[in-house]
């Protein structure tokens, strides 16, 4: 299976908002997509006019995405100074462990390495989500403990990983 990563488009809005609702509902990270953070991270027209956003796709059909940021961006969590941030990368569930995760972050890997400035990557991941670790270490992310920090809506913990290029 081919996987493509490229920048989001518009037509990409619906699948991505469907692919993130899955993805944070079936992880148990909130109850309902009424949840308002789940609202805010659903309206993909309003995050892609504000940060960069990438897709992964197979066969025409989106089948993830993440968010990128730079330290002071409206998305940006966590990024220092050199820091590339993404956030939000989800892949649809009825295709993870596929290949697209690690497709995406090798796209954000290379993006970051070809930015002026930028000299690691950061990202935040939730506490039990052992899958998306997983992915994180082989690619060469390694823990940040003292950056990890809670949801403040539910207090679960978010775990920083961060790669040095």
């Amino acid at each position: 299976m081919s996987t493509t990563v490229r920048p989001i488009a518009e037509d990409d809005y619906d699948a991505v908002a469907r692919i993130t609702a899955d993805a944070y509902l079936g992880a148990g990270y909130f109850d309902s997509a009424e949840y308002p953070y789940m609202q805010k991270i659903m309206q993909v027209g309003e995050r892609a006019a504000v940060a960069p956003m990438i897709v992964a796709e197979r066969d025409g059909v989106v089948i993830g995405s993440a968010t990128l940021a730079v330290y002071g961006d409206v998305w940006a969590d966590i990024a220092l100074e050199d820091e590339l941030e993404f956030r939000l990368l989800v892949v649809d569930p009825a295709v993870q462990r596929s290949g697209a995760g690690k497709a995406m972050v090798e796209w954000i890997l290379d993006r970051a390495r070809h930015t002026e400035g930028i000299r690691a990557v950061s990202l935040t991941t939730g506490d039990d989500w052992h899958t998306a670790h997983a992915l994180y270490k082989k690619l060469g992310f390694t823990r940040a403990p003292a950056r990890d920090w809670p949801i403040p809506e539910n207090g679960k913990m978010l775990r920083v990983y961060r790669m040095a290029l």
